[in-house]
């Protein structure tokens, strides 16, 4: 027995002292580690080679650059499943915040090959996207909408049984192209009735996607979409529950989503942490504009000039086009929604032109900063699993490459967020969406510093996350 303990010391000794003796291309010394799928929460050392991490140490450790993470905390990068901001711009601000892989999967593209070809290269973060039904149908019934969203028949109009057919040929050959989700926004397709919903949410299920829905309704909406989920058996994921409710309160939206996990049916849900949505003016959500009463106008602010509006200037806008944050929802709503235990953060934001929302550029600080740190609302491990681990799951078993985010651990991709505990937070306003967070100093993504010091470096590791792809010839 002594010789096998004295051979075990021995054994993990060699460890140790073989771990000091590597150079790692880049090692984060002092930092308080903190992963929320093992529950490491203690001061390590970590060390990244070739992209990976492939040692967290208690004993320190060589590295061919060394940062020094004293007083901080290191986390998986945050995964951001709501992000329609897919350009350089919009990166640079989200990558201050913290995230390293940022997904569009609401609307998500018509065209998934073509979506990933755009973006090869390198970015900033690690990317990816849905085959979106808002896209397909706008393509199939020939929206006039040069925006994201339909403005026109896309919306508002009925399919035919043949263009419904032409829809699911398309999203079909989305998920074969490697879209690692099926994007959904019945709030914004009023013309497409349940049925159709329900089609396309059996295609999501047959190539195992998740399906990513802004959905219509309130609670009743709600109920019908769980109920088509759980009939389909696709895997439902409701985008920002705090901007979903309507005129229902939170916690029964809440309630109605534990419900359905309680039965065992796979439902899982977001938010983001201000009180204030966005979305196109031109939208459907806005139809009936015209029966507003004078006072609901002010609540609508316009992007592109920062103005609150009135009848006459929205009615201008709305011709004209362009987006439109409309405030309204209580600090009390925004914070349940945060504090929820069923709720993962994502951000569902975009800069475009020097002008977007805060949460864009603001979402994750704000909730480590606000909500652990001064309400203590949260505790700081369970922020970081709403941010980290959890969506990581979501997609992991379509998009394999996700098993390897969202977590430390040697052998995981190094993506990895380093931040001040004490001054981290937002400093975005709803006039300024441009002024990154305080108190990240540190972004790592694949092994490459790209925010040193608080400034986003000339570094481009970001890389497609993408399901394993079998596609069709593309005239099928």
């Amino acid at each position: 027995m002594r010789s096998i303990v004295a051979m075990a010391l021995l054994v993990a000794t060699a460890t140790v002292a073989g771990a000091q003796a590597t150079t790692y291309d880049l090692v984060v010394a002092n930092g308080r580690v903190m992963d929320p799928e093992s529950g490491l929460d203690a001061v390590r050392h970590v060390g990244i080679t070739g992209g990976r991490i492939v040692a967290v140490s208690e004993a320190p450790l060589r590295g061919r650059r060394v940062i020094d993470a004293t007083s901080h905390v290191v986390a998986p990068g945050f995964v951001d499943l709501h992000e329609h901001g897919q350009r350089e711009e919009s990166y640079r601000m989200m990558v201050r915040d913290g995230v390293t892989s940022a997904f569009e999967l609401e609307v998500g593209t018509e065209d998934v090959a073509k979506w990933y070809a755009e973006h090869e290269g390198g970015q900033l973060v690690n990317y990816g996207v849905s085959i979106g039904h808002i896209r397909v149908r706008m393509k199939v019934l020939g929206d006039p909408s040069n925006d994201l969203l339909p403005a026109g028949v896309g919306g508002t109009g009925t399919a035919t049984a043949a263009q419904v057919a032409e829809m699911e040929a398309l999203m079909r050959r989305g998920l074969a192209e490697g879209a690692v989700a099926a994007g959904f926004g019945s709030a914004y397709t009023p013309g497409a009735p349940m049925d159709e919903i329900r089609r396309m949410f059996t295609v999501a299920a047959e190539g195992n996607a998740s399906a990513h829905i802004h959905m219509r309704g309130g609670v009743t909406g709600l109920d019908s979409t769980i109920a088509t989920a759980a009939a389909t058996g696709v895997k439902l994921h409701i985008v920002h529950v705090n901007s979903s409710t309507g005129e229902s309160t939170l916690s029964t939206f809440l309630a109605r989503i534990q419900a359905a996990r309680d039965r065992g049916q796979d439902v899982t849900t977001e938010a983001y942490p201000y009180g204030a949505g966005m979305t196109s003016i031109q939208s459907a959500l806005f139809d009936d504009w015209e029966t507003w009463p004078d006072e609901r106008f002010a609540r609508h602010q316009l992007v592109a000039t920062g103005e609150r509006l009135t009848r006459k200037t929205f009615g201008e806008a709305r011709a004209k086009g362009g987006t439109v944050i409309t405030h309204g929802r209580s600090e009390a709503q925004t914070r349940a929604a945060i504090v929820s235990p069923l709720t993962m953060v994502a951000s569902d934001g975009f800069i475009e032109n020097g002008r977007g929302h805060p949460r864009t550029s603001g979402s994750y600080a704000k909730v480590l900063g606000k909500y652990v740190r001064e309400e203590r609302a949260l505790t700081l491990m369970d922020a970081l699993r709403k941010m980290t681990i959890e969506p990581a799951r979501r997609l992991e078993a379509r998009a394999p490459a996700m098993a390897a985010r969202g977590r430390i651990r040697e052998g995981v991709d190094a993506d990895l967020t380093i931040f001040d505990p004490a001054t981290v937070i937002d400093r975005a306003t709803y006039e300024d969406a441009t002024i990154p967070s305080a108190g990240i100093p540190f972004v790592i993504v694949g092994g490459q510093v790209v925010v040193d010091r608080g400034q986003v470096t000339t570094a481009r590791p970001g890389r497609a996350i993408r399901a394993p792809t079998n596609p069709a010839p593309r005239g099928q």
